[in-house]
């Protein structure tokens, strides 16, 4: 299966910074690595064992119908509440250009499967990190967050120098020096989630409540699994949009009625 390609800019969300002024600015990348094979028929065949007398190994069960019957079939189990059958098929994304804070979020989602850089075995030297919006915006904040940033990177390069001084090198310097690196730095990290679980990570992260970065990540996800897989994807993102009305109470952002005032004039029509 051919990788997918998926940039999406940073100019709304943040910004990379370089340690040197001449490297240009790096935002999000993913990149769709591998999805599970013949996902419709794989989901097809797991939804209908649920329900047949026969066997899923059966040619007949598994490809009965086209690809569109397929998926009116999967999109009516769906709308059903039975999504346990998802959890055959698989996504495999590698991604770049985020920080430690996002990953850091990114691995409470238990359910998945994470390989990232490491801090241990990676020189990072020269690491490039993330620059908040709410800072790029300000040319005090920037200048304070650089100057903390070139700090930090002295603090680490001079650690390093004394560890080689007493002959201790590469990893075994990397992985106390680490100590000082901040959650900005710039990390990469390759992730594999079932389609139940990235259900489950856009009604989260999508959320105008979520954090900006893992928001611009879960949306950058979100769009590539729509363009692989629309009838499993097509309602995926944030939970009101699937409900009609926003379930985080006093917290919500106003796009969606409140669940209190949904299900209030429900009530007042019975």
């Amino acid at each position: 299966m051919n990788a997918i390609n998926s940039l999406q800019s940073f100019a709304n969300y943040g910004t990379m910074a370089r340690k040197r002024c001449d490297m240009p600015p790096i935002g999000l990348q993913v990149k769709l690595l591998e999805m599970s094979e013949h996902p419709l028929a794989l989901l097809y065949a797991a939804y209908r064992q649920c329900y047949a007398a026969g066997w899923a190994g059966d040619t007949a069960l598994a490809d009965t119908g086209g690809d569109e019957r397929k998926a009116a079939f999967i999109r009516e189990m769906m709308r059903s509440g039975h999504e346990s059958p998802l959890e055959h098929v698989k996504f495999t994304f590698a991604i770049a250009g985020v920080s430690r804070a996002l990953t850091h979020q990114l691995v409470r989602h238990r359910i998945a499967s994470y390989s990232q850089q490491s801090q241990r075995y990676v020189d990072l030297t020269n690491f490039d990190y993330i620059i908040p919006p709410s800072i790029t915006g300000d040319p005090a904040l920037l200048r304070e967050f650089e100057q903390c940033m070139a700090a930090i990177q002295r603090g680490y390069r001079e650690l390093i120098v004394r560890f080689q001084a007493k002959g201790v090198v590469g990893a075994a310097a990397h992985e106390d020096a680490r100590f000082v690196l901040p959650q900005a730095a710039e990390t990469k990290i390759v992730v594999s989630m079932n389609c139940r679980e990235l259900l489950h990570f856009f009604n989260q992260r999508c959320c105008q409540r979520a954090q900006w970065e893992i928001r611009a990540l879960a949306e950058t996800m979100l769009a590539i699994c729509r363009e692989k897989l629309l009838p499993v994807f097509e309602r995926g993102g944030a939970r009101c949009e699937g409900l009609g009305y926003c379930p985080e109470g006093k917290f919500g952002c106003g796009r969606y009625p409140l669940k209190e005032e949904v299900l209030g004039a429900e009530g007042d029509g019975v």
